[in-house]
């Protein structure tokens, strides 16, 4: 199995999770829900993608999988299974390879922050230690 392959699953493993215990078995059917967060939704797509290039008997072995891991989120060898899953898919799909790549890049991405501030001494920052916007301030250590 390539590199590849294990680092795209072991990335999308926490989202995975994440998605199964949000919505069970419903992950592969579910259309994106605005109450759920990132996480669960990146994870939610990432299964549907799975689910829906799979034929049959690969949808039925899939839905097993998650149905198993949503039924007892503490086992290891359901969530192990349902990696083996992905990793079989993403073994057979270079072009799912490269989708489940190109989901996960944009939600490292996700994680940068937009400040804006607006009005006379306002400041904006993503994390300040110390702002200081009145007149005749003195600051002591």
């Amino acid at each position: 199995m390539s590199a590849e392959i294990v680092q795209l699953v072991e990335q999308a493993g926490p989202y995975l999770t994440t998605a199964v215990s949000v919505f069970g078995t419903a992950v592969l059917t579910r259309a994106e829900d605005a109450a759920a967060d990132a996480t669960a939704n990146l994870g939610r797509r990432i299964l549907q993608a799975v689910w829906h290039r799979r034929g049959e008997q690969g949808q039925a072995e899939l839905e097993a999988a998650v149905q198993d891991a949503a039924d007892d989120p503490d086992d290891g060898d359901a969530a192990a299974t349902l990696r083996q899953q992905i990793k079989r898919a993403l073994r057979e799909d270079v072009a799912l390879r490269e989708e489940l790549a190109g989901m996960l890049a944009s939600a490292a991405g996700a994680g940068s922050v937009n400040v804006t501030a607006s009005g006379e001494r306002s400041i904006a920052a993503q994390t300040i230690h110390t702002a200081v916007t009145g007149d005749n301030v003195t600051l002591r250590p």
